[in-house]
């Protein structure tokens, strides 16, 4: 079937009218008849920027009247959400016995295997380890439609975010999502940041293409940038279909709207991570991430943390991250090859590396009341005081990009790390 609808470009800012007139003109066209059952897939809330939530409220109102719908945010490993944060995301008129909850270790079901002959294929010899699909029962209740709805945006695991990455992670398992992070890690994140096709993405693609083909999914996909005067979140592009081609047209947008390209490496950044969002290193080290390519050796960054409170957004990944700490690649492999509970959870390895400056800049954390520097110093980073460091850096007063301090200092601020990708020219030259 292919694209369904889309409308996107550099300079749109697609309207609520405009948005909900695009879905109501890409329904009717994703199955013959009206459907009796669906089920919607968006992220939860620490993709608040997705709009997600304002898509997922129109499709609500356009089937309701006549549809059973259920809607499972597609967690992966996250903390369910709350209330509070369902309202503000979906807003008030969704009843919330509509909400299901992925449970990622104990509502999955096995569908398959992807050989390892395949995942050597695709690293390029790195590794070779057979990968067991899974995903939530849920998705085979007899659903007449399933929505896949979410942002692409640079991502360290896969790339670029979204299309099969929402259902073989947000609703999927244990396998899956330990051994594609994994795969992401060792095949270096630098060479993954911010590309469409990486070893993981084919590993998804496989994944949804191979045992999942049956199913009827669609995707209702988002690029979103921030509009440089005003701060507001604006949709530069939404695209509904259900292939490939839907998602790279996507991504090639994304990349022009979310990549921040520089000419040469930042001495010092700063990010600032709104306690509202970003509540464990899991979800703030997109701090460390995003920026890594772009800091110089000996750099640093001050990531401004106040409502951080844990290191994991599940408690044997938290156990783990503060039992092992960042502390780069060869000592996370080496804790893998020594350790079972580490080697039994290598989502949470790839992490560590993920979240690792790999020993060429300081990362200082500056947590709030929640957690303790001691904590902070103890997961491998260095730990600033909160209260002195926004008194400097203040979050109301710089701009995103760089600013240059009342004494001189030159910083590049980042407001929010999970909106982009910051990195060098040189670092993509010749992309695709």
């Amino acid at each position: 079937m292919a694209t369904i609808a889309k409308k996107a470009g550099l300079d749109v800012a697609l309207t609520h009218a405009e948005k909900r007139s695009l879905i109501s003109e890409a329904l009717p066209r994703m199955t013959t008849e009206r459907p009796k059952r669906v089920l919607i897939l968006p992220p939860d809330f620490t993709r608040f920027n997705s709009n997600a939530g304002e898509l997922t409220a129109i499709l609500y109102d356009l089937l309701a009247p006549t549809t059973q719908v259920d809607i499972m945010p597609a967690l992966g490993t996250h903390f369910p959400m709350a209330e509070t944060e369902i309202r503000e995301m979906f807003g008030d008129a969704i009843p919330l016995d509509c909400f299901k909850v992925h449970d990622w270790r104990n509502d999955v079901e096995p569908l398959g295997v992807v050989p390892g002959s395949l995942i050597s294929e695709w690293s390029g010899g790195i590794l070779d380890y057979d990968v067991n699909v899974l995903a939530n029962k849920i998705l085979f209740a007899g659903y007449d439609l399933i929505l896949s709805v979410g942002q692409i945006v640079p991502h360290e695991v896969v790339g670029m975010a979204n299309y099969s990455k929402n259902v073989m992670v947000g609703v999927g398992g244990p396998d899956m999502i330990n051994k594609s992070h994994f795969l992401g890690a060792a095949y270096n994140m630098e060479r993954i940041m911010g590309r469409i096709d990486t070893p993981v993405r084919k590993l998804f693609n496989y994944g949804v293409d191979t045992f999942l083909a049956d199913l009827p999914i669609q995707y209702i996909l988002t690029v979103m940038a921030k509009n440089v005067d005003s701060g507001e979140m604006e949709m530069r592009g939404l695209y509904i279909g259900d292939d490939m081609e839907t998602f790279f047209e996507g991504a090639r947008l994304s990349q022009q709207v979310n990549l921040d390209l520089l000419d040469e490496p930042l001495k010092k950044v700063v990010v600032y991570l709104d306690p509202h969002e970003f509540k464990s290193t899991w979800l703030g080290n997109k701090s460390v991430y995003r920026t890594r390519m772009v800091i110089a050796d000996d750099g640093d960054l001050i990531v401004l943390a106040p409502g951080l409170r844990e290191f994991g957004e599940d408690p044997e990944i938290d156990r783990l991250i503060r039992k092992y700490g960042y502390r780069g690649t060869p000592a996370t492999l080496d804790a893998v090859e020594k350790n079972d509970d580490i080697r039994n959870n290598l989502s949470a390895a790839a992490h560590l590396i993920h979240g690792s400056s790999e020993g060429r800049f300081r990362i200082t954390y500056c947590p709030g009341d929640n957690m303790t520097k001691d904590e902070v110093i103890a997961a491998g980073f260095e730990a600033g005081d909160l209260t002195s460091m926004m008194a400097r850096y203040n979050p109301e007063t710089l701009r995103d990009g760089m600013n240059t301090l009342p004494d001189g200092e030159e910083i590049f601020y980042i407001s929010n790390p999970a909106l982009g990708l910051w990195a060098l020219k040189s670092q993509f030259e010749g992309e695709e």
